[in-house]
């Protein structure tokens, strides 16, 4: 198969787009055109298409996962699946997480590490903590080195039931409040010992934990 054309320059993903003669296309990153020594008039046979789609697909998957992990802290599993979620082929998606690791650019660990810290200064329970884990797909067998040391979080609820309730407030409020701690991944016992603490006589009906 002929090039017709290669674009001079490159689209906003940083990929050049290549055209082939009966009008298909490719778009390819820099370095696969500078390893392929590609040029219009180069005539490609077809072992040399399917090792240029071969490599194509790679280097896309690698792109990729670099621009997921620099947008948000992700485990291995978690890329891996939103690489194949983005439409990268299953086994391009696994090469791209294991070049990552080994550039040590996704790091189960360091990430459940900052899963668990981002948690606490943002004053969530310990359920919260380990829920964001799972969605995360931490490996299980981190959970407990990355939580061991998890903050007491009694400063953050009392400081969050002061802000929410006054001297006037009622058992709705009380509730609601109660509700808003529980989604925050705070225990029954945990938001009772605050209530007490801060004086806030009752507690809401239905929650006898």
């Amino acid at each position: 198969m002929r090039i017709e054309r290669l674009a001079s320059k490159p689209d906003r993903a940083g990929r050049y787009l290549v055209q082939f003669e009966g009008g298909q296309t490719m778009r390819l990153y820099r370095q696969t055109v500078e390893d392929f020594a590609l040029c219009p008039g180069e005539e490609l046979d077809e072992e040399r298409m399917g090792q240029l789609r071969e490599a194509a697909g790679q280097m896309s998957a690698k792109m990729r996962a670099v621009r997921i992990v620099t947008a948000s802290s992700v485990t291995k599993d978690d890329l891996r699946q939103r690489l194949i979620q983005k439409g990268e082929a299953p086994r391009q998606a696994e090469e791209a997480v294991a070049w990552m690791a080994e550039l040590s650019l996704v790091d189960d660990r360091q990430t459940a590490r900052q899963i668990v810290d981002r948690c606490a200064a943002r004053g969530y329970g310990l359920a919260r903590a380990k829920q964001a884990l799972y969605e995360k797909q931490v490996p299980k067998a981190l959970w407990a080195e990355v939580l061991a040391d998890y903050p007491d979080q009694s400063p953050a609820i009392e400081a969050f039931l002061a802000q929410r309730l006054g001297p006037d407030a009622g058992e709705k409020d009380r509730k609601r409040a109660v509700d808003a701690l529980l989604r925050r991944g705070h225990s029954y016992g945990q938001i009772r010992q605050a209530l007490e603490k801060i004086d806030l006589q009752g507690y809401p009906e239905g929650y006898d934990g």
